[in-house]
C-alpha cells in the first residue's frame, strides 16, 4: 500500500470569474436600455459608489454642526459660503433631497442584489455537488490519495461514519465499482450575505420611517411653514401646527415647575413647527443633583400625564436613560432650564458722576424696559439664571499689580487688561473648585436692536487674594465672557467702588483731590513750597484727568490705556522712571478723591492701612477696566425666587425597531461571514486488486491557516482507516 500527497497549483473548480462577482442582473428583455440600467442599479460596483458617497456626506455632516440657526451658519462661513453651502443642502444634510435619493438608490441596489444572488445562495446551501469526476478532484490543490486492504464499500461506511462523527453532512452515492462521498459543513456561511445584505435595506428603511419626510410631506402639500415670532404657543395659527397623527418627528417640550404642556416645539432653520401631542403633561416636581465639579449627576421629572380621549391621568418619574413611552411616543429626560426665576436687582450708572441705585425686576425668558435720565431707552431681555456656580477660581497665588515695574509700561498695561478683563477661571490645570453662588445673564439691547450680553455674580468672590464682584461681558455670543472685578467694600457690597467711579467721573473733584494730595504731600513751607504743592497739584490733576477721559470709552481712551498713550510722547529710556512716578501720584490723588467723595455725602474718613491701600489698588484696575464695559449701568443681583423648568425630548419613532432588527441581522450576518467557514469535501473510493483505493479533495471558500491545519489533520486521520 502506497500513499500520494501531491499538490498542484491549479484552482479548484467553486473559483468564479472576479468580473462576474462584480456584474449585476441580467435581466432577459428586448429592451436593452432598460437591461442595462437593472444590471447597473444591481452591481456591486454601483453599491460601493453609493457607500462612498455617503461615507463622504457623512463626513461632511460630522464636521459641520446640522441644523444651527441660521445666523450662526452666517456669522461662521460669511455671506459668498453660506450661500453656496445653503444651495446643497449641507445645514440639513441627512434630510436633504439627494442624501434620501442616495439612500433610496442604495436600498434599491441593494434589494436587487439580494433578487439576484439569494435564489442561487440558497440553490448552493442544498446543492451537493455530486456531478464531479475522479479527474476533476485530481485538480484540486488540497487533496489526498492512498490505498487500503478493505473492500470499497466497507472503507466508504467507515469514512462516511467518520467524517460524520467531525460534524460533515455526507451522502453516499454509488458509481460504477466504484463510491463517491461528498459532504459539506458550515453552508450557513451563505446567510451572512442574506442577513448583511438584508440589515442595509432594513436599517435604511428603518430610517426613513423615523426622518423628517412626514414633516417635509405636510410642508410640501398641506401648507404647513415654520412659526418664526414670538407668542404663545395656544394662540399660534394652524398652519405652524403639525397633524396630531404625524407618523414621525422629534422635538422639545420645557415645562417649568407647577406648569403643564401638550405640544413638542421641533426647530427648524428657519422657525419652528408646533406638534400637538394626544396626552397633557403636568410638571409636579423637578429633581436635580450635582457633583463636586458642578457637573449635573441626577436630574428627574416628576409628572402627570393626562390622556385626552379617555381622561386618564396617572403619575410618572422620567429620569436619564429611564424614558416614559405612551401611545407611541417616548419621553426622555433631555436636559434642564430656568422656568422664569422672579429676579431683583440694583442698577448702578457706569457713566456720569451719578452714583444712586435703582430697584428693578425682571423673570427669566422676559424682558424689562429700561430708561436713563438721559434719555437714552433700552430693553433688558433676562436670558439664564443660575443659583449656584462651580468655578476654578485659583490663580496659584500669585499677586495681581497695576503696575510691574519690571516691564515696560505697554506690557505692564497689557498683561493688566488680559488679567482683569480675561475669564472668571483662567487656571483650567489647577482644579480649585468652588461654588461662586448665583449669577444672573441677561441682553442689553438699544433702541436700534443692537445687544451687548452680561453675565454678573451675586456674591463677591476671591480672586489674587481680593474679594470682588465679577460683571462679565461679551459682544459676541460665540465670543467668552471677560470680566470686569468690582472690588466688594467693607460691608461687602459696589458702593464704594461706585462712589470713587463717580468722583472719577466729575471734574471738580478731581480737581479739590489732587489740592488735597499735593498739601498732604509736600509742606507749604519754605521758599518754593506753595510753587511745588501748585506744581503737584497740577500734575495730580493732569493724571487723573487722563484716567478719567471723558468719561466714555466711544470718544478717547480712558484708564490705563490713555496713560500708556501719554507716556509713549517720553523718550523710551525714561519710560519706566515716568511711569513710576505717574502712578504714585495718580495712586495719591485717588485716594484723597476717595476721601472726598465719602466727605461730599456726609461719610466719615476712611482709615490708611494696608486693607484699604489694596481695596484702592484693585479699585483702580476695576475703574481701567470699566471704561471697556460697554455698558451704562451695572445690574447686581439682589436676590430671586427660583422657577426650574425641565426639558424633555418628545419623539414618535415608530422605525427604531425596525433599526434594531435590521442591527440584529447586521450582527448575525457578519458573524456568520466571518467565524462560520464553509468547506466541501470529496471522496472518491474505487475497487483496486487486493482491496480500494480512495481519492480525497477538500475545498473552502478562505484559505485560512486554520483551514490548512484542518486538512492536515484530515489527512492524518484517514489515512490510518485502511
Amino acid at each position: 500500500m502506497n500513499t500520494d500527497t501531491q499538490t498542484d497549483t491549479s484552482t479548484d473548480n467553486s473559483d468564479t470569474d472576479p468580473v462576474s462577482k462584480t456584474a449585476g442582473l441580467n435581466l432577459n428583455t428586448e429592451r436593452r436600455w432598460l437591461a442595462d440600467l437593472v444590471e447597473l442599479l444591481s452591481s456591486m460596483r454601483f453599491a460601493i459608489s453609493l457607500l462612498t458617497l455617503i461615507a463622504v456626506a457623512a463626513m461632511i455632516g460630522t464636521v459641520l454642526k446640522q441644523n444651527e440657526p441660521m445666523p450662526n451658519y452666517v456669522n461662521q462661513f460669511g455671506p459668498l459660503w453660506f450661500d453656496v453651502f445653503n444651495k446643497l443642502s449641507l445645514y440639513s444634510l441627512y434630510s436633504a433631497w439627494w442624501f434620501l435619493l442616495i439612500m433610496a438608490f442604495l436600498v434599491l441596489s441593494t434589494s436587487l442584489c439580494l433578487i439576484r444572488n439569494t435564489p442561487k445562495m440558497l440553490k448552493d446551501m442544498r446543492s451537493w455537488r455530486e456531478n464531479v469526476r475522479e479527474a476533476s478532484l485530481r485538480n484540486f490543490h488540497h487533496k489526498l490519495e492512498w490505498s487500503g486492504s478493505q473492500q470499497h464499500s466497507e472503507m466508504a461506511a467507515r469514512i462516511g461514519s467518520h467524517i460524520a462523527n467531525l460534524g460533515y453532512k455526507s451522502k453516499l452515492i454509488e458509481k460504477e465499482k466504484a463510491t463517491l462521498i461528498v459532504a459539506k459543513q458550515g453552508a450557513a456561511n451563505k446567510w451572512g450575505y442574506i442577513f448583511a445584505h438584508s440589515a442595509i435595506v432594513i436599517i435604511c428603511v428603518g430610517g426613513l420611517l423615523d426622518s423628517d419626510l412626514a414633516i417635509r410631506y405636510q410642508q410640501w402639500f398641506m401648507g404647513k411653514v415654520p412659526f418664526e415670532g414670538n407668542g404663545i404657543i395656544a394662540q399660534i395659527p394652524e398652519q405652524h401646527r403639525l397633524a396630531l397623527g404625524t407618523p414621525t418627528f422629534r422635538g422639545n417640550s420645557m415645562i417649568p415647575e407647577g406648569a403643564s404642556s401638550n405640544t413638542a416645539i421641533i426647530s427648524q432653520q428657519k422657525g419652528v413647527l408646533i406638534q400637538d401631542l394626544p396626552f397633557t403633561i403636568q410638571l409636579k416636581k423637578f429633581t436635580i443633583d450635582y457633583y463636586s465639579t458642578g457637573m449635573p449627576k441626577l436630574f428627574a421629572s416628576d409628572v402627570v400625564i393626562t390622556d385626552h380621549e379617555t381622561g386618564k391621568t396617572f403619575p410618572a418619574t422620567i429620569k436619564v436613560n429611564q424614558p416614559l413611552i405612551y401611545k407611541g411616543i417616548a419621553l426622555f429626560q433631555s436636559s434642564f432650564e430656568d422656568g422664569g426665576s422672579h429676579l431683583r436687582l440694583k442698577t448702578y450708572p457706569m457713566q456720569g458722576a451719578k452714583t444712586a441705585n435703582v430697584d428693578i425686576k425682571g423673570d427669566v425668558g422676559g424682558n424689562t424696559p429700561l430708561k436713563l435720565e438721559n434719555g437714552n431707552e433700552f430693553t433688558i431681555e433676562w436670558t439664564g439664571f443660575r443659583p449656584f456656580n462651580v468655578e476654578n477660581m485659583s490663580r496659584n497665588g500669585q499677586d495681581v499689580r497695576a503696575v510691574d515695574t519690571k516691564k515696560s509700561f505697554n506690557e505692564k498695561v497689557s498683561a493688566d487688561l488680559e488679567r482683569h478683563m480675561g475669564s472668571a477661571a483662567k487656571n483650567v490645570n489647577n482644579k480649585d473648585l468652588k461654588n461662586v453662588g448665583p449669577s444672573v445673564q441677561y441682553k442689553l439691547r438699544d433702541k436700534n436692536g443692537q445687544a451687548r450680553e452680561f453675565h454678573n455674580y451675586m456674591q463677591p468672590v476671591e480672586v489674587d487674594g481680593a474679594w470682588v464682584f465679577l460683571a462679565g461681558t461679551r459682544d459676541n455670543p460665540n465670543d467668552a465672557f471677560r470680566y470686569l472685578r468690582i472690588p466688594a467694600d467693607d460691608d461687602d457690597s459696589v458702593k464704594e467702588w461706585m462712589r470713587i467711579r463717580g468722583a472719577m467721573a466729575d471734574p471738580a473733584l478731581r480737581q479739590l483731590a489732587a489740592q488735597a494730595y499735593a498739601q498732604r504731600a509736600l509742606p507749604s513751607s519754605g521758599p518754593n513750597g506753595a510753587q511745588l504743592q501748585a506744581q503737584l497739584a497740577a500734575s495730580a490733576l493732569k493724571g487723573m484727568t487722563i484716567f478719567a477721559g471723558t468719561g466714555s470709552n466711544a470718544e478717547q481712551p480712558a484708564g490705563y490705556l490713555a496713560i500708556s498713550q501719554f507716556l509713549e510722547q517720553i523718550p523710551a529710556a525714561e519710560q519706566g522712571k515716568a511711569a513710576d512716578v505717574f502712578m504714585k501720584i495718580l495712586n495719591g490723588g485717588m485716594w484723597d478723591l476717595w476721601q472726598l467723595a465719602r466727605k461730599s455725602e456726609g461719610l466719615p474718613a476712611i482709615e490708611l492701612d494696608e486693607k484699604h491701600a489694596r481695596f484702592l489698588q484693585v479699585a483702580t484696575s476695576a475703574l481701567s477696566d470699566s471704561f471697556f464695559y460697554g455698558a451704562p449701568v451695572y445690574m447686581q443681583l439682589q436676590g430671586f425666587d427660583e422657577v426650574k423648568a425641565s426639558v424633555l425630548q418628545v419623539t414618535r419613532s415608530p422605525g427604531q425597531n425596525i433599526v434594531y432588527l435590521g442591527c440584529l441581522f447586521l450582527v448575525i450576518g457578519v458573524f456568520s461571514m466571518f467565524y462560520i467557514r464553509e468547506r466541501r469535501l470529496w471522496i472518491w473510493i474505487k475497487e483496486e486488486d487486493g482491496g480500494s483505493r480512495a481519492l480525497m479533495a477538500l475545498s473552502s471558500q478562505r484559505k485560512t491557516l486554520d483551514f490548512e491545519k484542518e486538512f492536515e489533520q484530515l489527512k492524518t486521520q484517514l489515512q490510518q482507516i485502511r
